[in-house]
């Protein structure tokens, strides 16, 4: 599975963030307190979701399960005009980002396994400080096996 190399522009998000770690996982619990309120953005850019990781510097150098990030449920949005209450913004930084398009069931890691035990490892190009993301477009249906949905990893060259 090779990727596509992209050089992503500045994305404005506006969602709900959790704190979480792999060992006490709780997305959905992240995004059944923001689905029923999503409608409540006003100008997104598109129907797309954002679902959105920021680690720590040093996550995957000193990984743990029990190691903390913010996993975010988000929309893009045009500006920060009106930000609904309970609700947070996020300024998502450009840059260079390889991009897995991705069918299967969310619950399957088999594809990260694949990007970052294989094809980091053997690609020109290493992990980049930036928050990782998946949009989740028309073709995403939780919980589906034809469920489609791209990972956005952010890389810098060797």
């Amino acid at each position: 599975m090779t990727p596509r190399i992209i050089t992503a522009d500045e994305k404005k998000l506006i969602g709900k963030r959790l704190v979480m770690s792999f060992a006490d996982y709780k997305p959905s619990e992240l995004w059944k307190s923001f689905m029923p309120r999503r409608k409540e953005i006003s100008n997104n850019l598109s129907s797309n979701l954002i679902a959105m990781t920021v680690y720590q510097p040093a996550h995957f150098q000193n990984f743990s399960p029990a190691n903390e990030f913010e996993k975010w449920a988000a929309a893009e949005v045009l500006n920060f005009d009106t930000i609904p209450s309970e609700m947070e913004i996020f300024t998502l930084s450009g840059g260079l980002y390889a991009v897995f398009g991705y069918k299967g069931l969310n619950t399957d890691d088999s594809i990260y396994r694949y990007i970052y035990l294989e094809w980091i490892p053997n690609s020109d190009y290493e992990l980049d400080d930036r928050p990782h993301f998946e949009i989740l477009g028309d073709k995403y249906k939780n919980g589906d096996p034809e469920s489609e949905e791209e990972i956005w990893i952010p890389i810098k060259r060797r």
